[in-house]
C-alpha cells in the first residue's frame, strides 16, 4: 500500500514539474511544429531589441515569439519586463508569474519586477508580499543599495491599501471625444472652463513625422471648444506655436491670453510664451534667465496677478531631482531670482506638472516622494495667512494611480479637473481624464473667489482691445495688468477671496476710462459675476462708470489712471458730481495733481459721476 501510495505522489508529482518545465528555445523541442525559424528568428530580434533598451520595438518580436513558445523563461521575463518600462505596464504580471513559474532563478530582480507588476495592478497586498520576498533574497552588500527602494515601494503599497479602502468623490472619466488612438496629455484650461489647450502626438501633427527615439509622431499643440457641456472635435493650433518638433502645452493664464509652452531641442529644454493678439499667436519666445537655465524646466503656471509664476527646475541647489520653484515679474520687466518652495512641497525625488488655481491659495502638482501609490500621484497644498504652505495631500483614488498621473489642472470654479493619466480602460496610449466633483457645501471644497468676466465694448457695440489694471484699494498697490482680446472683446480676472478690488479698464485715446469696483473681503465661495464694459468717449456726454464707493479716499489708485486721462484731455472740462464729502476730498487731490477745469457739484447720493461739461 505504501509503495502504491509512494508511485501515485511520483506520478503527480512528475506531472507537475513536467507541466512547468522550461521550454528551450531549439529545434529539437519542436518537432512536427511548423514556424520554428519565424519564431526563434523573432526571439533573438527581441532580445537584440531588449538589450538595447528598445522596449515597444522588442515587444513586437517577443510577442511573436511567445505565441510560438509560451513556455520559455527568458522570453516570458523580457517580456514582462519590456513592459514594465512602457505605458502598458499592468500586462507584465502574466508574463513574470509565469516566468518565476517556469524558472524561479532566472534573474536576480525577478521577484522585485514582480511584485512592480503586483502593484501596477493594483494587488498591493501581493506586491508588498513580493518585495519583502526580494529584499530577504538579497546578501547584506546588495540590501545596502536596495533597502531605501524596498521600502519606498513598500510604502507605496500601505497608502495604494489606504486610499482605495477610503475612495475619492470626484468621478473620473476618460474623455473620449478629444483623446485619440495615440497619446493626448498636458491639458490646460482657460479659467471659465471653455477652452482647452493639449498636446498630442497623433497622426497628422506638423511635419508629420515620427521622433525614432521612441517610434511617436512629434509633439503638437491641439486645442477643443466646449459648447454645450461637450468639447468639440480637437483643432491643430498650427504655426508659429507648432513647428516640425516638438512643442508641448506647459500652462495657459485665466483669461486664456497668455500661453506657455515647451521645447526641448536647446539649452537642455526651456518654457516658452506667446500672447494671443485677436485671433492670433504670436511667435513663441523663451522665457528669459533667471526662468530658464542650461538645465530642465518643463513645467509652469502663471498665478492670477499674470506676474508670479511657478514652475518645475532640476538646477543645482535644489532639493530633489526635479523642484518647484517661484519667481515674479518685476516693474522693469525682469523676473525675480527664482525662490525653491522648500521641503515641505518638494521632496527628494521628483515633483512635475505645477498648477496654481485662480484662488492664489491652492498648489496642485504631481510628486513621486510625497504619499504616493507608485509613479506619479497629484497632490495640493493650501498657502496659510502666513504665507506657509500646507503639508501636501494626496487627491486620492481612484484619481491617482500605481502609475503616473500628471498635469492636474481646474478651472477657476473648482468643478472640474483635468489631468493625464494610463488607464486599462484608455482611448490611447497616454489619456485625458475629467474630474467631475459633486455639488457641495463645504467652504474646503470652494473655490473662494470672485471670477469677473465679459466683453468690452464701446457704444456702437465694437469691440475693444483694452489695458485692464487691478488694484487692491486698502494696500493701495497696483496687484496686476491684463488686457482684453480685440477680435471678442472678451476679458477674464480672477479676484481672490479677502481683497477690496479696483479695476480700471484703460481705454485707448479718446475712450474714457471704466472703473469696476468689487469688494471681495467678506465673499469667501466661489462667485461668477459677468460684467460686460461700455467704454465712453469724451466728446459725448457719456460719463464714466463708477460704481457706488468708488473715487473714495481708498480708490485713489484707482483715481490717478483717470488723472493720467484728464490731462490726455485737457482741452475739455468736465463735471464731478456726488456726495459732499467725496467731491471736496476729490478737488481737494484733483488740485494737488495739478487737474484743472472740473466742476464740482454736490448732488448727494453714493455714486460718483464724471462726465464731460459741455
Amino acid at each position: 500500500m505504501k509503495i502504491f501510495t509512494a508511485i501515485i505522489s511520483f506520478f503527480f508529482l512528475t506531472t507537475f514539474i513536467n507541466a512547468q518545465t522550461n521550454v528551450e528555445f531549439k529545434r529539437s523541442n519542436f518537432k512536427g511544429k511548423k514556424g520554428f525559424s519565424k519564431a526563434y528568428s523573432a526571439f533573438l530580434d527581441g532580445r537584440d531589441a531588449y538589450e538595447q533598451n528598445v522596449y515597444y520595438e522588442a515587444i513586437q518580436d517577443l510577442e511573436k515569439a511567445h505565441k510560438f513558445n509560451p513556455d520559455n523563461a527568458e522570453l516570458n521575463y523580457m517580456l514582462g519586463d519590456c513592459y514594465l518600462h512602457t505605458i502598458y505596464k499592468a500586462k507584465a504580471l502574466n508574463y513574470l508569474k509565469k516566468a518565476v513559474e517556469l524558472d524561479p532563478e532566472i534573474s536576480d530582480d525577478i521577484y522585485f519586477k514582480l511584485a512592480e507588476a503586483y502593484q501596477y495592478n493594483y494587488k498591493f497586498k501581493e506586491a508588498k508580499k513580493e518585495y519583502y520576498h526580494f529584499k530577504v533574497s538579497l546578501d547584506p552588500e546588495k540590501l545596502y543599495d536596495w533597502d531605501s527602494v524596498i521600502t519606498k515601494k513598500m510604502d507605496e503599497c500601505d497608502v495604494g491599501i489606504m486610499l482605495m479602502a477610503n475612495p475619492t468623490n470626484g468621478m473620473v472619466v476618460n474623455l473620449k471625444t478629444i483623446n485619440s488612438e495615440y497619446s493626448d496629455y498636458a491639458p490646460i484650461v482657460t479659467g471659465d472652463g471653455k477652452v482647452m489647450y493639449f498636446t498630442s502626438r497623433r497622426k497628422g501633427t506638423t511635419g508629420g513625422k515620427m521622433d525614432y527615439n521612441d517610434m511617436q509622431y512629434y509633439e503638437d499643440i491641439y486645442y477643443s471648444v466646449k459648447k454645450n457641456y461637450r468639447w468639440g472635435p480637437p483643432v491643430n493650433v498650427g504655426p508659429p506655436i507648432n513647428t516640425k518638433r516638438h512643442d508641448a502645452t506647459v500652462g495657459i493664464s485665466t483669461d486664456g491670453q497668455i500661453l506657455f509652452l515647451y521645447r526641448g531641442e536647446y539649452n537642455g529644454g526651456d518654457i516658452y510664451y506667446s500672447i494671443m493678439r485677436d485671433s492670433s499667436w504670436t511667435t513663441p519666445k523663451p522665457l528669459p534667465a533667471p526662468i530658464n537655465t542650461k538645465y530642465h524646466e518643463n513645467s509652469a503656471s502663471i498665478a492670477y496677478d499674470n506676474r508670479t509664476l511657478y514652475f518645475i527646475s532640476n538646477r543645482p541647489g535644489g532639493i530633489g531631482g526635479k523642484d518647484i520653484y517661484m519667481s515674479v515679474l518685476q516693474d522693469d520687466s525682469t523676473w525675480s531670482e527664482p525662490v525653491n518652495l522648500g521641503p515641505t512641497i518638494n521632496t527628494p525625488y521628483d515633483e512635475d506638472g505645477v498648477f496654481i488655481h485662480p484662488d492664489n491659495r491652492t498648489l496642485y502638482f504631481s510628486s513621486q516622494g510625497h504619499k504616493t501609490m507608485g509613479g506619479y500621484d497629484i497632490f495640493f497644498s493650501v498657502r496659510g495667512k502666513d504665507g506657509k504652505w500646507s503639508e501636501p495631500q494626496n487627491l486620492g483614488y481612484p484619481i491617482n494611480t500605481p502609475d503616473d498621473d500628471v498635469f492636474f489642472v481646474t478651472t477657476a470654479s473648482g468643478k472640474q479637473g483635468y489631468y493625464t493619466s494610463v488607464r486599462i480602460d484608455g482611448t490611447g496610449m497616454k489619456d485625458i481624464f475629467v474630474i467631475n466633483y459633486p455639488s457641495t457645501d463645504n467652504d474646503e471644497q470652494t473655490s473662494k473667489l470672485t471670477f469677473l468676466h465679459g466683453k468690452v465694448t464701446d457704444k456702437d457695440s465694437i469691440r475693444h482691445h483694452v489695458m485692464i489694471h487691478l488694484y487692491d484699494l486698502e494696500s493701495k498697490k497696483k496687484l496686476g495688468d491684463y488686457f482684453s482680446n480685440g477680435k471678442t472683446g472678451y476679458y477674464a480676472i480672477s479676484l481672490p477671496a479677502g481683497h477690496l478690488y479696483g479695476v480700471v479698464f484703460s481705454g485707448t485715446g479718446y475712450y474714457m476710462p471704466y472703473i469696476e469696483e468689487v469688494d471681495n473681503r467678506n465673499n469667501f465661495k466661489f462667485t461668477d459675476q459677468k460684467t460686460d464694459i461700455i467704454l465712453s468717449m469724451s466728446q459725448t456726454e457719456y460719463p464714466i462708470h463708477v460704481s457706488a464707493g468708488e473715487l473714495a479716499v481708498e480708490s485713489y489708485p484707482i483715481v490717478d489712471e483717470i488723472i493720467k486721462f484728464l490731462k490726455a484731455n485737457s482741452g475739455n472740462s468736465y463735471i464731478v458730481e456726488g456726495s459732499k464729502s467725496k467731491t471736496d476730498a476729490l478737488k481737494k487731490y484733483f488740485t494737488q495733481k495739478g487737474v484743472a477745469n472740473i466742476e464740482y457739484n454736490a448732488i448727494g447720493g453714493g455714486e460718483v459721476v464724471l462726465k464731460l461739461n459741455k
